[in-house]
């Protein structure tokens, strides 16, 4: 979109906003309102500070302190020496089952990761409960970040136990695709989800602030047959990755 064309909606939308509130939360919310409205996309930027400044008659500490709150909500990404642009959010829908990678390229971005560890384990206390294996069986553990064009959003650490696969070379970016391989593709998963501040080895593999909030969601993963296939924790950037629920009565 235009420069102008964006200026022309945040003064629309600043026009129709209450006098009563502070200016930088009207700004706020009316740059809140041209983003969520779909009007504008991931990366695309807004126009130079000082000339939306200039055409709306604020100061630039106002506008500074809206885009301030505006990229806490994670609308906004803003990088030194570089302009301002719409954040890129991924959604994940909790509807149906499918794979890191897939909703990746469903969201038209290219998935990727970088392996922290792939190696055949003695399983965690934790790991034997989740998959319901014995001490005496081993497991493929795998650690890696997850990236979404070259952005890193998420550390996933998978187990599978090594029955389904035997070898870490089996699995490239894919775990799915190399159960799949192996007629082992999960059928349905029993997810649960929570947060929790990003410890400072978290901020330095997902390039956000120490405590930045993170989602963190434990799946276990079924065969047609209920045995379990997989067990996964993987903790999401909260300011890229959305989950959206569908509900009906």
């Amino acid at each position: 979109m235009a420069a102008t064309d964006i200026i022309e909606r945040v003064r629309t939308a600043l026009a129709g906003s209450s006098a009563d509130i502070p200016l930088y939360k009207r700004l706020k919310a009316a740059l809140e309102q041209v983003i969520l409205s779909n009007a504008l996309h991931a990366g695309e930027r807004l126009p130079g500070e000082r000339i939306l400044a200039d055409a709306l008659g604020l100061s630039r500490v106002t506008e500074r302190k809206s885009f301030a709150l505006l990229q806490e909500d994670g609308l906004l990404s803003r990088r030194h020496g570089a302009r301002t642009e719409i954040a890129s959010k991924v959604e994940k829908t909790l509807s149906t089952l499918t794979s890191f990678s897939e909703d990746i390229r469903s969201r038209g971005m290219e998935p990727g990761c970088i392996w922290l560890s792939k190696l055949i384990s003695r399983p965690s206390p934790t790991e034997m409960m989740a998959l319901g294996i014995g001490g005496s069986e081993q497991i493929l553990r795998m650690q890696r970040i997850r990236t979404a064009d070259g952005k890193p959003i998420a550390i996933e650490i998978a187990s599978v136990p090594q029955r389904y696969l035997p070898s870490p070379e089996l699995v490239g970016n894919s775990l799915y695709e190399a159960l799949e391989a192996r007629g082992f593709l999960p059928q349905r998963a029993v997810q649960r989800m929570r947060t929790r501040a990003a410890s400072r080895e978290d901020s330095e593999r997902l390039a956000c602030p120490p405590a930045a909030p993170l989602l963190v969601t434990e799946r276990r993963c079924f065969l047609a047959q209920g045995e379990v296939v997989e067990y996964c924790e993987t903790r999401y950037r909260g300011d890229v990755y959305d989950f959206v629920f569908e509900l009906q009565r």
